[in-house]
């Protein structure tokens, strides 16, 4: 008998008349995602169902957990509509699994189907007890719940249920640009953006010579394990170090990283506008440093008139942590390589900066030709994580 994974769309099912937008958008990322395989696929508006070889689906497996969009699946296999088969699947799945009590749920959306839910869970049931030793059925907290979809064209009879990665398909929003430095929490608040549906790029801020090759090759690598949930991605490499050296040299102390970080604000309202961007995301949290006090952000966040989103804002850093483990991004971030927002880091940076300081410090140094300068030289690659596409670079 066929097999098939069978997709529950799950927040999907919420969608009206955007809907089938929604649908068509998980098809073809799940597509692009497995197109290596041997699969088919077909959808409806409350499944989807993917055709498969067994001897891949391990391997299937593993690619369906990162595709956003996807609130839980199952392995169904395929029977006709006809008592007497659906029974036979179901002993036989029972006796492969073994368990000390069952329970079988059905749904009969086919109406022509003679039996009835209740009666097809007490036949199905009463043969499982009649061709079995010691089994038990058990409507609360059953070992096993065999599940029974009778439908128009087939039933489908499965019993084990995978969770998915949840949220929407990846493209079902626009273009966010995410502020990526090598650290643990922009990672993680770019994994988040996408699992709400928006499609990433990234904005690197280097300051070669003050940060190093190596640093560079982490913020690559990062990208390259969230592109495993998008396909790819562009990396917008910008040179920061004349700006940065400027206002190390001409600034106070304690105000150098606030007006870093409103230098980068701009850059990124500016590759926003030049790259279709409807949004600038990052991984402040609140209160983790001086930068990130709400009055820092309140002072940076005023040279832009972008919407900016910070999924990590209100998360600790060990939930944070907790995240970045299980996107596989934690060790590549961790690794001893400074970026440019740690590698100057003054010993007392300002917690409450004033905003008419901040404007103060920041005109003492013609800020906006460097920018100008550094969105010209702005560095673009795309990295994916099938192929080894950034080599020109390094």
């Amino acid at each position: 008998m066929d097999k098939v994974i069978l997709i529950k769309y799950g927040e999907l099912s919420t969608k009206k008349g955007n809907r089938n937008f929604f649908i068509n958008t998980l098809s073809n990322n799940v597509y692009n995602k497995l197109s290596k395989y041997d699969i088919s696929i077909r959808k409806d508006r409350a499944h989807m169902y993917i055709e498969f070889k067994d001897s891949e689906f391990d391997s299937i497996k593993k690619d369906i957990d990162m595709v956003f969009g996807i609130h839980k699946y199952n392995i169904a296999t395929i029977v006709p509509n006809d008592i007497d088969m659906i029974k036979d699947t179901v002993l036989k799945m029972v006796k492969e699994e073994n368990p000390h009590t069952f329970k079988i749920e059905t749904k009969r959306s086919n109406k022509n189907f003679p039996n009835d839910s209740l009666e097809v869970n007490n036949i199905v049931g009463g043969h499982v007890l009649r061709n079995t030793d010691g089994i038990k059925v058990d409507v609360h907290n059953p070992d096993m719940l065999v599940k029974i979809e009778i439908r128009d064209e087939s039933t489908y009879v499965y019993s084990k249920e995978y969770n998915g990665a949840g949220g929407y398909p990846v493209g079902t929003q626009p273009t966010g640009m995410l502020m990526l430095s090598g650290g643990i929490d922009s990672p993680v608040a770019g994994y988040l953006a996408m699992k709400r549906g928006v499609k990433l790029e990234c904005v690197y801020f280097e300051a070669i010579p003050h940060t190093s090759l190596d640093a560079r090759n982490k913020v690559v690598e990062l990208t390259r394990k969230l592109s495993a949930y998008q396909g790819s991605i562009n990396l917008h490499v910008v040179n920061f170090t004349k700006i940065q050296e400027a206002i190390y040299r001409s600034c106070r102390n304690d105000y150098c990283i606030t007006i870093m970080r409103r230098m980068m604000y701009r850059i990124m309202e500016r590759i926003c506008k030049t790259h279709k961007g409807l949004v600038i995301v990052n991984g402040e949290s609140i209160g983790q440093v001086a930068s990130q006090t709400l009055t820092s952000m309140n002072v940076i966040n005023s040279v832009t008139n972008m919407p900016v989103i910070r999924p990590v804002a209100c998360l600790d850093k060990l939930e944070i942590i907790d995240i970045a483990r299980r996107i596989d991004t934690y060790e590549t971030s961790i690794l001893p390589y400074e970026d440019c927002c740690t590698v100057f880091v003054p010993k007392h940076p300002v917690i409450n900066p004033r905003m008419d300081t901040a404007i103060d410090e920041e005109n003492k140094f013609d800020y906006n030709t460097m920018i100008d300068e550094a969105i010209d030289n702005i560095n673009t690659i795309k990295v994916s994580s099938k192929t080894d596409e950034f080599s020109d670079l390094l």
